[in-house]
């Protein structure tokens, strides 16, 4: 399939949290023409860290401000003209959404509406533009032992996050039947890798179980989840933002299914192999009670985006774990910066 779009200067926002730092990294080294403008808001999920260097490009801009103001939005579409937008801003994490989940409308439903509605005002009825949203398959629900969410599956949140994703989708293709927008959206599963805040599974486990602190795993453990390599899932928006026809949805997968168990396991196993200590890691491993409405299993098939696009993993689950566990292993200093004092790997989730 033909290239359907060219992107020049990408509006890419929140940029410098875990994949859009990740993604704008990606976009500068594969793309020398490519132009990035970087607004992020800075919240505890989002540092400067994590696009150290990029600067050095001269390709590159940063712009701190808030999605959901309007003001800001509208002046970084004027000063900077982006032609594509890549919008990760949000707010991510489910135990948080629990306990604060204003925070989670606010920038998920409203900094999304925000954004479509400076893009419309910028971009008339201009064609060579994009406006690529990035979402969860968390916004499906849960699934059962069997099957897997497509493009077709029906929408059935649990969560705050997922309700307020949800929401953000849905009006993201209200803009595009209505107003003629030009859009995509992706639907990803569970991403993992370098510069993610280490209050998610996999960097909060690798650091955990360095410092043999207990290893919190919630309800059985046997929890599903289908694991996306974060490089892969850069390569698989940049190909939906060129190569795919406008209003389509892609959703993305590493197919990798894991037990949040097992998962847990394995990164306790490769540290004991790595940086070894007198007793096993798994030792640490403490089941506590569940989190509130967690959904039992997610899987994808993301075989539509191979037959359409032609995109698919180049990580398998061990080679991207790998790497993973041995950036963290070498970026005691970024950890320390980004953690600054105000989380210490504890429990989220459970204020109500």
């Amino acid at each position: 399939m033909s290239t359907v779009h060219t992107p020049r200067v990408v509006l890419v926002t929140g940029g410098c949290g875990f994949i859009g730092a990740n993604f704008v990294r990606w976009l500068l080294e594969h793309d020398s023409a490519v132009r990035i403008v970087n607004l992020d808001l800075l919240t505890y999920a989002g540092h400067r860290e994590n696009t150290a260097g990029v600067e050095a490009t001269g390709r590159y801009t940063f712009v701190h401000g808030d999605i959901a103001d309007e003001a800001v939005v509208r002046r970084v579409f004027t000063d900077h003209e982006p032609d594509t937008v890549v919008h990760f801003a949000a707010e991510s994490h489910v135990d948080r959404s629990i306990d604060s989940p204003g925070d989670f409308l606010r920038t998920n439903v409203i900094g999304t509406f925000v954004l479509l509605q400076a893009a419309r005002a910028a971009w008339g009825d201009r064609k060579d533009v994009r406006f690529h949203a990035v979402s969860t398959d968390e916004v499906f629900g849960s699934l059962g032992e069997q099957g897997f969410f497509t493009e077709a599956t029906p929408y059935d949140p649990s969560s705050p996050y997922s309700a307020s994703k949800a929401s953000a989708d849905h009006i993201v293709r209200a803009w595009h039947r209505t107003f003629g927008l030009p859009v995509t959206l992706s639907n990803c599963s569970n991403n993992y890798g370098p510069y993610q805040f280490p209050e998610k599974l996999v960097p909060l486990m690798i650091l955990k179980a360095l410092g043999r602190q207990p290893l919190p795993v919630y309800g059985d453990g046997q929890n599903v989840r289908d694991w996306l390599y974060v490089i892969d899932h850069c390569e698989a928006i940049d190909t939906i933002v060129r190569r795919a026809a406008t209003g389509e949805t892609y959703v993305v997968s590493g197919a990798n299914e894991w037990k949040n168990l097992d998962i847990v396991h394995l990164l306790c196993d490769r540290l004991d192999a790595i940086v070894p200590g007198p007793t096993s890691r798994r030792a640490c491993i403490t089941f506590v009670k569940d989190r509130p409405g967690h959904d039992r299993r997610y899987a994808i098939d993301a075989s539509r985006l191979k037959n359409d696009l032609g995109w698919e993993p180049r990580y398998t689950f061990e080679r991207g774990i790998e790497a993973t566990i041995r950036w963290y292993l070498d970026h005691g200093a970024w950890i320390s910066a980004v953690t600054g004092g105000k989380y210490a790997l504890e429990r989220l989730g459970i204020g109500g």
